[in-house]
């Protein structure tokens, strides 16, 4: 039996001061949401280019998104085998 899930994740930036904030959530349909940041800023010597901006802050977000999503997983095993656990990327 093939099980089929789908997971949406919703990007969010903001821009101001040079400085792009990028919050990436996971929407798993489970009871918590998992949250991912991420950052750029524009060097004063760059074009000012915002989409550049939001692709490096966008993948800093989901970077951190992963980890996070790493650390619950494994919480989740050790919480369910009582042995301690490490989701290596």
């Amino acid at each position: 039996m093939i099980l089929e899930k789908t997971w949406k994740v919703s990007i969010f930036l903001t821009e101001g001061d040079g400085v792009t904030r990028a919050e990436a959530v996971l929407h798993s349909g489970a009871d918590r949401e998992l949250r991912g940041v991420g950052h750029a800023r524009c060097d004063p010597d760059d074009y000012e280019i915002p989409e550049i901006g939001d692709e490096v802050a966008a993948s800093r977000a989901l970077a951190d998104l992963a980890r996070g999503l790493r650390r619950t997983a494994a919480t989740d095993i050790q919480d369910v085998t009582g042995v301690h656990a490490h989701a290596h990327p």
